[in-house]
């Protein structure tokens, strides 16, 4: 099986290092927005478009990965031609690199607007084409939770190693029988809204350490791009205060969504940052080179749910009512309610 291709891990930004790309990914993160509301981007050069390529797994030197690249910006203009009649302008359509729309995207000039709607559909197109090649293929969740696992651990092993803030790093997997409860007690119970199969958690030292964390891994691991929308929960970092290392930041996103609500089973002290990326892998990570079809993405995606929070706050989330015993106890009692239809239950129909 091949390697990932990863990002250069560099030493980790301080909270005055910050760039506007560092800000909007890690707004992104905390409030669980979408991109398709964004209406400018925030990459400075192509060094960092290359980066985040990386992340979402295209490899700027192979020509045969920027070629499927300009073919989903093909498929992308094309879509919009037949979908809202648009004439696309040249530059964007076409004569420009794909890569380089990132950049325009990040401009003020004519085609800003343009580059920035092409971009959104072919975000969509990616992923769609990702989703499609893991149904194509016959591979077990243990052997694709084991793939994401080696992926997240050897960034974390580089981060570590270049001096990132991180006093302990745990992950798991949810075993059957808190998926079945997990559901039991949510109003939806489809399997598919499980987005915690595989969680990793990251403690840093400081509550100071937490922005510098959140943006590492959004330059290290995890595409702004692909954090699920309305899946971020952030009780813990002041948004304001971030935005405010990087006044620019305030044009790079769209509508502010609604305040996302607490886990109902959560203690009333609790606090967290948690948020959902589909996080993408090498489909070579999963099947030999030979079994693979050029018809396929080279690409798939992975529901991973990652949490993140200061050393302290951790602590006191593991006593009283904010104790993950104490949280399995409510949704218990929950579930039981549930089972037997108690007429005290919220959920029953009066």
């Amino acid at each position: 099986m091949a390697a990932t291709v990863l990002p250069r891990v560099a030493r980790p930004p301080g909270i005055g290092e910050l760039t506007l790309a560092d800000v909007t990914a890690v707004r992104m993160m905390l409030r669980g927005d979408s991109v398709i509301d964004w209406h400018h981007l925030g990459f400075a050069d192509h060094g960092e478009v290359d980066r985040f390529l990386r992340l979402n797994e295209f490899d700027p030197e192979s020509d045969e990965e920027m070629g499927r690249f300009e073919d989903i910006r093909a498929d992308a203009v094309d879509y919009l031609a037949r979908a809202f009649a648009m004439a696309i302008p040249d530059e964007v359509a076409a004569d420009l690199p794909a890569r380089d729309l990132f950049l325009v995207a990040s401009s003020h000039g004519p085609h800003q607007k343009w580059a920035c709607v092409v971009l959104k559909v072919m975000h969509i197109i990616h992923h769609i084409n990702g989703r499609a090649a893991l149904l194509k293929v016959s591979v077990s969740d243990e052997i694709i939770f084991r793939e994401i696992e080696l992926k997240v651990l050897a960034v974390v092993e580089q981060l570590r190693a270049a001096g990132a803030p991180l006093a302990e790093f745990e992950w798991s997997r949810k075993p059957r029988d808190s998926q079945i409860m997990k559901l039991m007690a949510k109003r939806s119970t489809l399997a598919a809204n499980i987005y915690d199969k595989l969680r990793f958690r990251l403690i840093v030292p400081q509550y100071e350490d937490l922005v510098p964390m959140l943006a590492t891994l959004t330059r290290q691991l995890i595409p702004f791009n692909y954090v699920v929308p309305g899946e971020s929960v952030n009780q813990l970092v002041d948004l304001r205060s971030v935005v405010a290392q990087q006044p620019r930041a305030g044009t790079s996103s769209g509508a502010t969504p609604a305040e996302l609500p607490y886990n109902e089973f959560s203690g009333p002290e609790y606090r967290i940052v948690n948020f959902v990326a589909d996080l993408p892998l090498r489909l070579e990570r999963l099947l030999p080179r030979a079994e693979l079809s050029p018809e396929l993405s080279h690409v798939v995606f992975v529901l991973t749910e990652f949490q993140v929070c200061d050393k302290q706050t951790a602590q006191r989330n593991e006593s009283g009512e904010s104790s993950h015993e104490a949280y399995k106890a409510r949704q218990h009692e929950r579930v039981r309610m549930r089972l037997f239809r108690d007429k005290d239950d919220p959920l029953t129909p009066d």
